[in-house]
């Protein structure tokens, strides 16, 4: 049984820090950037954008050295004065730094972490090593301040905003929202609860090659992914992995977002949903898909460790409780 640590609850008038958790702000993302932190205030949060974001700092691919964001983020992790902290972008960097993260910080003041993409690595690192609560959620940059309005209208925008500070509060239950009602469909029907756990497809696969890999956390657990940019056979070979390390047979149900550019050049392509169903094969497992997270959608937040209900034949999914403390 996993034992799960909550972070404090974000309410309005809490300092949120939004940080470069892996690649750098690009100086044409700048206008993003200050969108999304525009979205963030107004959902009544005061906003620090954390000195690697502003200064524009970066080495090769990343923000900065990975001692450099780890002693960032360990620093946002311990001032008290910071509720949570909201990635700024993704990018191909968290892996370097996870060894260097202050757990002490974390046990002593746990903070909402939110972000998706490469710092799936980040939360789920942390859920396994302490049961900390993560937010596969929007970034700042290229969620809030270009997701949001490319993907979704004002009405929307307004509906998403109040799941953050629902979620983010600690209210429960919360149904979430799909985008538009034929959003999301039933790739296999049924019913199930569990704990969720997931992120990016090949992150969570990746992680399983650390000492941080997830074990006792697939028992019983909502299973959700999403991918990104890569071809449709690595996914069924990702999948493959992942039912022969027994995920597939421990898990309670499954739930796929919104994939982007993943599509192969063989000839006579599956697609996505056949491609799961021939992996899952005989195991009676509800999935839903076309749930509203991942790299081409405004992302729903899905908190790491919290129990949630899936009904894939009604195409609905419940937090049943609270996120926060």
């Amino acid at each position: 049984m996993v034992e799960i640590l909550r972070p404090h609850a974000v309410r309005p008038g809490d300092v949120v820090a939004v940080a470069a958790l892996s690649a750098p702000l690009m100086p044409a993302d700048e206008p993003l950037l200050d969108r999304g932190v525009a979205v963030l205030e107004s959902a009544g949060f005061r906003v620090r954008v954390a000195p690697l974001v502003v200064d524009g700092s970066r080495r090769w691919w990343s923000a900065g050295s990975p001692e450099r964001i780890a002693g960032e983020f360990n620093g946002l992790l311990r001032d008290p004065a910071v509720r949570a902290v909201v990635a700024h972008t993704g990018g191909n960097t968290t892996a370097s730094y996870l060894d260097l993260v202050d757990l002490d910080a974390i046990r002593a003041d746990p903070k909402p972490i939110l972000g998706y993409s490469d710092v799936s690595l980040l939360t789920l690192s942390l859920y396994a090593r302490l049961g900390l609560v993560g937010f596969h959620a929007d970034f700042a940059t290229h969620g809030m301040g270009l997701d949001w309005f490319g993907l979704a209208d004002a009405a929307r925008r307004t509906e998403l905003a109040d799941v953050y500070r629902r979620v983010l509060a600690g209210d429960a239950p919360v149904v979430l929202p799909p985008s538009r009602p034929d959003a999301w469909a039933t790739w296999r029907p049924g019913v199930a609860e569990g704990r969720l756990v997931g992120g990016l497809l090949n992150r969570i696969v990746r992680l399983q090659a650390t000492p941080y890999a997830l074990r006792q956390h697939f028992d019983g657990a909502l299973l959700f992914w999403e991918e990104v940019r890569r071809p449709l056979e690595w996914v069924w070979n990702d999948l493959h992995l992942l039912r022969v390390a027994g995920v597939l047979d421990r898990i309670a149900g499954m739930v796929v977002g919104v994939p982007l550019e993943v599509s192969t050049e063989y000839p006579d392509p599956p697609s996505l949903r056949d491609v799961v169903l021939d992996v899952v094969g005989g195991r009676d497992l509800p999935i839903l898909a076309g749930v509203d997270f991942g790299h081409t959608s405004a992302n729903l937040p899905l908190p790491l460790g919290v129990r949630a209900s899936l009904d894939a034949s009604a195409r609905t999914l419940t937090l049943l409780e609270s996120a926060v403390r």
